[in-house]
């Protein structure tokens, strides 16, 4: 299994950035952020484009976020939800991670609604970002936006942490432990993209693991699928559980692209939780195909040859199967057809109604509790010590 090319030429003819902005990083930013601003990140992130509503490149972070590059041409929008030539031009399919790649949008979050969730986390919070650099080709965020998916960045920190902050109080301590913490509220606070990349652009993910340091009854969760070594330096002191997503390698390299190899992602865990923060995992998604038994038991092996014990002892997982879309299965064929050899398999597959209303496919439910039942007794086999927290 291979990956897609990811290039299809540089931007052409990078223009200044606006005048309000200073030229460079603030003095010391290099040194505390190394990773940041190092090659793995000039790969993932080139950003010749700064689609920006008024008020978020005027804020703070905004300008926080142009001068941290400052070869892109910025270009204002009344939107970050609505611009027909990146959204909605259906010639972008063709450069889905050139776009990724070379484009960023900023914007100001104007829902702050905190939503009830009850799997993974107890709470979805307003998140700091929609959107992401890399280019999972299973990802149900792009399904809303059609043509792109570039990170958007929400500049109005302040509101969003007051919002939660909010929430925290007027929820108060939790009495009763259940399946997603036994002393805290949980909050996710990376529904629509991955905190880890956010890092590579702003303070956000900084931002919001310092706020939880504060709340005693909450505690911040996001998923990942890259390895970021600058946030070993947030000191979460156990406010914010890191979960790595993790799928067998070889279907990883077809369809987790641009993300962290899976290896690398296991080898962090032990760094993470003796930076202070809680490390679970997400399995996620389980793609039903020839061998697919094999290809995850072999993971799991994996994970208890690599992980030290610390981890183990503190471990938590979640099963989560593939949710497909009929909509982004189009948008594949045009940038990754190859991905949707495994995908879209509708002798497999029935539609489903999601909880935000969309029409998406699961597995059919033989199907779906057959290998729900498969991969709980391996791990049960395998990874004794790994408690899975629910599948679905």
């Amino acid at each position: 299994m291979g990956r897609p090319q990811e290039a299809d030429g540089e931007a052409e003819g990078l223009f200044g950035v606006a005048e309000l902005v200073a030229a460079s990083a603030p003095a010391g930013a290099r040194e505390g952020r190394a990773f940041r601003y190092g090659p793995e990140t000039a790969r993932l992130l080139r950003v010749a484009e700064i689609h920006a509503e008024p008020g978020a490149a005027a804020s703070w972070r905004g300008r926080q976020i142009i001068a941290r590059f400052p070869g892109a041409r910025l270009v204002e929008t009344g939107s970050h939800w609505r611009i027909p030539h990146l959204h909605g031009n259906e010639g972008n399919v063709e450069h889905w991670v050139r776009v990724k790649r070379e484009t960023l949008v900023l914007g100001e979050r104007s829902s702050l609604t905190v939503r009830p969730n009850g799997r993974s986390a107890d709470w979805i919070a307003p998140g700091l970002s929609n959107g992401c650099a890399m280019a999972c080709a299973y990802c149900y965020v792009p399904r809303r936006k059609g043509f792109a998916n570039p990170i958007t960045v929400f500049t109005n920190v302040e509101r969003v942490l007051a919002a939660i902050g909010r929430h925290i109080a007027a929820t108060g301590p939790k009495t009763e432990p259940n399946q997603c913490d036994e002393r805290a509220w949980v909050y996710d606070v990376g529904e629509n993209g991955d905190c880890a990349v956010d890092d590579l652009i702003s303070d956000n993910t900084a931002d919001l693991v310092h706020a939880f340091r504060r709340w005693p009854t909450a505690k911040a969760s996001f998923a990942t699928k890259f390895v970021n070594p600058d946030l070993l330096r947030l000191d979460p002191r156990g406010r914010t559980r890191i979960r790595f997503s993790l799928m067998p390698p070889d279907d990883s390299r077809l369809l987790d692209i641009r993300t962290s190899p899976v290896p690398a992602r296991l080898e962090a865990a032990g760094d993470f939780l003796d930076a202070g923060y809680e490390v679970h995992f997400n399995l996620s998604p389980v793609v039903v195909r020839p061998g697919w038994r094999n290809a995850w038991g072999e993971l799991l092996r994996m994970m208890d040859d690599v992980l030290p014990r610390r981890v183990k002892e503190q471990a938590a997982a979640e099963i989560i199967m593939l949710t497909h879309n009929e909509d982004l299965h189009g948008v594949n064929l045009g940038w990754h057809p190859r991905a949707e050899d495994i995908l879209w398999q509708p002798d497999l597959q029935q539609p489903k109604r999601s909880q935000n209303g969309a029409l998406n496919v699961r597995y059919r439910t033989p199907v779906k509790h057959e290998a729900v039942e498969s991969l709980t007794g391996m791990i049960a086999e395998r990874t004794p010590w790994l408690r899975v927290r629910y599948a679905f």
